[in-house]
């Protein structure tokens, strides 16, 4: 009992520190504390530390050098700064296996949990780090190289970056739940997985959007005070949802491998 109140109290306290320190908005603050009470409840203190390092570790690389990336937050639908959309974009498969596992237990659920947090550290430090690269990252549609920050996309700075997320989740998780050779060597690969899946699904459904003042193509429904055309892509499929689904095909691919 004692150590469920401090877990509550220790999730509490980060969800309003990252309100207060810009890392989160209000609704975005909300949907921390819900996705850490579900994980905390359901992993311990083992799968919310694991699940703190991803926020505070994507967190950082998003301010690092965020002067350098203004331009191309300027062509997406929001900022570095995480609301609820985001935060269950990233967070939303763990609190699912979360609550899997608390309703229906079962050891095939923890290696589900971490390959979702490795996908989403992998994909959000392959953005983060790939959008500072020297040399603009070549679009897997037309393998033609693009402007940076745009989905479905790819660099060398970018995919080293991914293949570290995934790896050090693995490292840091393996601290916790102690797994196999083999084991971590499928959590690292699945979570590598999602990161490409994510680059897949930005470039052939995730919805593209035309600015008709600049002429600029923009993954938000509005830029430059008005509202953009649609060019491609599906109207649901916005980068929170991609997020959501390679993280969550990652997680289910890779617990049906297991099994």
């Amino acid at each position: 009992m004692i150590e469920v109140i401090f877990l509550i109290l220790f999730i509490g306290a980060t969800s309003v520190c990252g309100f207060f320190l810009k890392l989160l908005t209000k609704s975005g603050s909300i949907a921390a504390l819900i996705i850490g009470l579900t994980v905390g409840l359901s992993f311990g203190a083992e799968g919310l530390l694991l699940l703190g390092f991803f926020f505070a570790s994507s967190s950082f690389w998003s301010k690092y050098k965020r002067k350098n990336k203004i331009k191309i937050e300027d062509r997406h639908e929001k900022g570095s700064r995480r609301d609820w959309q985001q935060v269950a974009a990233n967070g939303g498969t763990a609190a699912l296996i979360s609550l899997l596992n608390i309703f229906f237990p079962d050891s095939l659920w923890i290696y589900g949990f971490v390959i979702s947090i490795a996908a989403a550290n992998s994909d959000t430090w392959a953005s983060e780090i790939g959008s500072l690269s020297k040399r603009p990252p070549i679009y897997i549609r037309s393998f033609k190289r693009i402007e940076a920050g745009t989905s479905g996309a790819m660099s060398m700075l970018g995919t080293f970056a991914a293949i570290c997320g995934a790896f050090t989740i693995v490292i840091f998780a393996n601290y916790f739940f102690h797994f196999s050779f083999g084991e971590m060597t499928i959590i690292f690969a699945f979570g590598f997985i999602g990161n490409v899946i994510d680059t897949l699904l930005g470039a052939f459904v995730q919805a593209v959007y035309k600015c008709e003042i600049c002429r600029t193509e923009v993954e938000a429904i509005h830029h430059c005070g008005a509202k953009t055309t649609h060019k491609r892509g599906i109207l649901i499929m916005n980068n929170d949802f991609v997020n959501f689904l390679s993280g969550f095909f990652a997680a289910l691919l890779g617990m049906l491998f297991i099994h």
